[in-house]
């Protein structure tokens, strides 16, 4: 799955506290997950969207990730709020 609806989404989480936050809330329609990210940090994502019953969509680098959040740093983990 491309990273197309992350880009054109209308609102957004970028990084793992936001993410959280949102899943929490039950805001969270779709997670965004880096697969090269450190499994400490994204472990508690893929747990609460289990729980939840959020899609995860797996991104293959943290860069890939970043750029597609709009944002020049490398990004674990996004989530869409609103599309």
């Amino acid at each position: 799955m491309s990273l197309e609806s992350l880009i054109s989404a209308k609102k957004k989480t970028v990084g793992t506290k936001q993410t959280l936050k949102a899943l929490e809330k039950g805001q969270a329609r779709k997670v965004f997950i880096a697969t090269d990210a450190d499994r400490f940090v994204t472990e508690p994502v893929y747990e609460l969207c289990r729980k939840k019953g959020v899609p995860i969509v797996e991104v293959s680098s943290m860069k890939e990730l970043g750029q597609a959040c709009g944002i020049e740093v490398n990004c674990a983990t996004a989530s869409i709020i609103e599309e």
